[in-house]
């Protein structure tokens, strides 16, 4: 009932998505009045950035039952990640310092989505000489603690907006969060509509860009503070283990592995919720179709780029092994890394797992998203035999 009010509510000013060309051009010329004013001049990678966001608000624009509250959520993200791009830009212009400092052995998540990741990344950014960017830190780069608030504020109507998101995906503005949150090339969009046109744009892109962006601002996040490894995670980075590499020489990659029988109807689901946020009409069937392909891809593209790596640069993880018993094999995570597994790193873990949402089953069928196993196991090959023999 909320989402049908806010809709009739939004619909007048949402009619504005017909141009979004007209919305994006008057916002990047209000922040370069605004940037020009503090002397600070964007350089052809920010409009490149913006570009993709401006593609990106015209692909939503074309969707033909694209609710208002989806255009809405769309418009305001693409403006606050340009916005946050830019004061990244401009306090890296105000002190040279902040990227003097390197960011050192920085810790990528990656793999399937809904193969643990997100536990990963919880048990390991909770170390006390680890560091995951929070959700309001990679909205609000560079402006405090209050931003937590404002984010907090976003999260907590999205939560009674779509209560059926936050039950299979939470968002938390104080817990570590994806980074695809400061990238304008990822696949994440794709989940909150049929976006043709941008998933080819995708594919032909070079996400360098959007690893410089994320390197500068994980530098204003830890300037002034007492160093920490960053722990970062994404399934969107699988498919980018090289670039990765290329602005983070000595980077380790944590590959978290599941049964693709499993993890891809999890994963359509939160499509399928994403979906029912920003269109009318949310087709199982279609969102199964669309997925399957692009996860088989990006598994496959990264299975390949790990060969060019050390064999020590890459630590597998078995999502059934690491859920199942993760008092067993987190400290085991942590010596692969080189990390000390302490006391308190026990108690952290005793927190995470004590969480009414560690224990959620969630194993939609598959059939729902007019997938067969078969179907399943032939676009992945031999991985789902890989992932049945990884012990760790």
């Amino acid at each position: 009932m909320r989402r049908m009010v806010l809709n009739a509510a939004l619909g007048r000013t949402a009619r504005a998505r017909r141009d979004p060309a007209e919305a994006l051009a008057a916002w990047r010329e209000r922040l370069r009045a605004t940037l020009d004013a503090a002397g600070v001049e964007p350089d052809a990678g920010d409009w490149a950035y913006a570009e993709d966001l401006g593609l990106l608000l015209q692909c939503f624009a074309a969707v033909p039952d694209l609710t208002p509250l989806g255009w809405t959520i769309q418009l305001r993200r693409a403006q606050q990640k340009f916005e946050n791009r830019l004061r990244v830009k401009w306090i890296h212009a105000q002190n040279p310092l902040v990227a003097a400092a390197p960011v050192e052995r920085p810790v990528f998540i990656v793999g399937l989505p809904r193969s643990a990741g997100a536990l990963a990344h919880r048990v390991l950014a909770a170390a006390p000489g680890h560091r995951g960017p929070a959700l309001w830190e990679l909205r609000r780069t560079g402006l405090g603690r209050d931003a937590a608030a404002a984010v907090e504020r976003e999260t907590a109507a999205l939560r009674r907006l779509a209560p059926g998101l936050h039950a299979v995906r939470p968002h938390w503005a104080d817990r570590p969060e994806d980074s695809g949150e400061v990238m304008a090339r990822t696949h994440a969009p794709l989940a909150c509509a049929p976006l043709p046109e941008f998933r080819a744009r995708l594919d032909q892109a070079d996400p360098a860009g959007d690893y410089e962006h994320l390197k500068q601002v994980l530098q204003v996040l830890q300037y002034g503070e007492p160093p920490r490894r960053w722990i970062l995670r994404s399934p969107w980075h699988t498919a980018h283990l090289d670039v990765i590499r290329q602005v983070f020489p000595d980077a380790v990659f944590v590959w978290t592995h599941r049964d693709p029988v499993f993890a891809v109807p999890s994963f359509c689901s939160v499509a399928e919720q994403l979906t029912a946020l920003h269109c009318k009409e949310a087709d199982p069937a279609a969102i199964g179709r669309a997925w399957l392909p692009v996860l088989a891809d990006a598994v496959e593209r990264g299975r390949k780029l790990r060969r060019a790596l050390p064999e020590d640069a890459v630590v597998d993880v078995n999502h059934h092994r690491f859920t199942g018993y993760p008092h067993e094999f987190a400290p085991r995570l942590f010596e692969r890394l080189g990390a000390p597994w302490t006391a308190a790193d026990r108690n952290g873990l005793n927190a995470i797992v004590d969480d009414p949402s560690y224990r959620r089953d969630h194993r939609p069928a598959l059939e729902r998203y007019g997938l067969g196993k078969a179907e399943v196991a032939a676009a992945f090959g031999d991985y789902r035999q890989e992932v049945a023999d990884l012990r760790g």
